[in-house]
């Protein structure tokens, strides 16, 4: 039985694109539903372009859950993959899909996760600490934000040379390395 993914995600989405790109020769999993927090997300234009329904909700929406949850039923979603997602995904959800809902975050949590930790944020705090490695986070999560079982981690270096763009290029290209890699191994197993 093929297993349909949802995609949750707020801005540019390229993990999200290379996400749908893996998967549309998958005899077994599919990428069958964009959906955003904000109408101008260009993942929007990148999952329209792959023939991915998408569609945007307000932040009143994704606070309550149920709008969202109808569609997620309506598109017999399987499993929920965010990709660049920054609203808590409400509890309703979690409820309805318990240990299917994973995050990639971009450092070796514990460290540098929480609220308001994403982005460019996240490789300049790694860079002011002086660490000497990085990487992606794979995890379930919960209702706090960052916090949920860890599935998977990858690491890379943090060279004294590196800037906060050279370490989130390195962490990018482990992302699009792993992420898909990940998702599929967890759907053929469950």
């Amino acid at each position: 039985m093929r297993k349909s993914i949802a995609i949750f995600a707020s801005g540019s989405g390229t993990n999200a694109e290379n996400i749908i790109r893996h998967f549309q020769k998958n005899d077994f999993i599919q990428v069958s539903l964009v959906l955003s927090n904000k109408s101008d997300a260009y993942v929007l234009e990148r999952a329209h372009r792959l023939g991915v329904p998408c569609n945007v909700f307000p932040k009143e929406d994704w606070i309550a859950g149920d709008e969202i949850l109808a569609v997620l039923q309506e598109y017999n979603i399987d499993f929920v993959v965010l990709a660049g997602f920054l609203i808590r995904v409400p509890d309703l959800l979690l409820h309805a899909y318990p240990n299917k809902i994973i995050n990639i975050h971009p450092a070796l949590l514990p460290k540098f996760g929480g609220k308001g930790m994403y982005g460019d944020r996240i490789h300049e705090a790694v860079i002011a600490a002086g660490e000497k490695e990085t990487g992606i986070t794979i995890h379930y999560i919960n209702e706090h934000y960052d916090e949920g079982n860890i599935i998977f981690q990858a690491t890379c270096p943090v060279l004294p040379e590196d800037s906060p763009a050279s370490v989130a290029k390195k962490v990018h290209a482990l992302e699009y390395e792993c992420f898909p890699l990940a998702i599929e191994k967890l759907l053929s197993e469950s």
